[in-house]
């Protein structure tokens, strides 16, 4: 299988994670590609309409697009124990944590556009404050929610490598006075498959920033 990856998305990251945790990152080549809504790329558009990665391309060519269907398609080719729980309570706890980690992974990339990605001139502060605040909100759900639970689910999976992007972008100090999200936050951060996946590089919006880069995507055997 080949994974169109971005090694700073926190999309893709879930997915590698996720290949980590089930025992199937071995058998995926994982193929950087820098993608921005203002610089298309077109290796990727070739084969997901949205120009967005992650994207799996199957060793029977099957093309799937969008984490969480990548996710769910890998855990039906494992024999270990399902990442995706078959138990209603179980299963739409886990989908719901991943909703909130989509969710706040969306808000806070909003918030960076306003931030900082936006030229300045353009940038809109009241747009900036209210993505953060969900972004603050979900951080507060969690605390209250988080479990302790012994086995890692998708949630898990989804909800940890969003927090990581927020805390590599510096959108927001999600640990400070959160002691039940910091602690569970960083029992995440020790497993291995998030050590192998760090978050890292820049982004790239236009030809200026992608000369040594675009075109020339680059495989690696772990990012």
């Amino acid at each position: 299988m080949k994974l169109l990856y971005q090694s700073h998305s926190p999309y893709a990251r879930k997915v590698l994670v996720f290949a980590h945790e089930v025992g199937l990152a071995g058998q995926i080549q994982v193929v950087h590609h820098d993608t921005s809504p203002t610089l298309r790329n077109h290796d990727v558009f070739a084969l997901n309409p949205l120009g967005k990665v992650p994207v799996l391309v199957c060793d029977d060519e099957t093309v799937l697009f969008d984490s969480s269907v990548i996710c769910e398609y890998l855990d039906g080719l494992h024999g270990g124990r399902k990442l995706f729980p078959s138990t209603p309570a179980n299963r739409f706890r886990a989908l719901r944590n991943q909703a909130v980690a989509m969710g706040l992974a969306d808000a806070g990339i909003a918030v960076r556009w306003e931030a900082e990605r936006r030229p300045e001139a353009l940038r809109w502060p009241a747009m900036r404050d209210g993505h953060l605040a969900k972004v603050v909100g979900a951080c507060d759900y969690l605390e209250t929610q988080i479990g302790a639970g012994v086995h890692v689910d998708i949630g898990d999976v989804a909800l940890a490598t969003a927090l990581s992007w927020i805390a590599f972008r510096n959108v927001y100090d999600f640990q400070a006075g959160r002691p039940r999200l910091s602690a569970w936050y960083e029992r995440m951060c020790a497993r291995a498959s998030m050590r192998a996946t760090p978050l890292h590089g820049d982004t790239v919006d236009g030809p200026q920033d992608a000369s040594t880069t675009q075109g020339a995507p680059h495989a690696v055997a772990m990012d």
